[in-house]
């Protein structure tokens, strides 16, 4: 049995999220795999640790973070956040950002 083992074979999670969910999801929702797409990118290595993105709707990202403290310090960094995200997205889609502590999936 021949294995191809080449980073040519591998395809972003977003394209193929995008892909199949299109058919039946709004398009507001397929906005959400753009910010899941930037967000490492945007918040950085640290961040992306303890915290990730959870829903988004009418402007406002509901962002789900690992602990309270981390939620005070995200609460600092929210403008910055935003203002990288929505560079990033090409647009200014982001509006707000709203925090709260639940358990991450990685």
């Amino acid at each position: 049995m021949n294995h191809k083992n080449s980073k040519t074979d591998l395809v972003h999670i977003g394209s193929i999220l995008e892909k199949a969910l299109s058919e039946y999801r709004p398009a507001g929702d397929m906005e959400m795999t753009g910010i899941w797409e930037h967000w490492d990118e945007a918040v950085g290595p640290a961040v992306s640790g303890n915290a990730k993105p959870g829903a988004f709707n009418k402007g406002t990202l509901i962002v789900n973070v690992s602990s309270s403290v981390w939620m005070q310090q995200l609460r600092f960094l929210e403008k910055d956040i935003r203002s990288k995200l929505n560079r990033l997205l090409g647009k200014e889609l982001v509006k707000s950002i709203r925090f709260k502590i639940a358990k991450l999936h990685n």
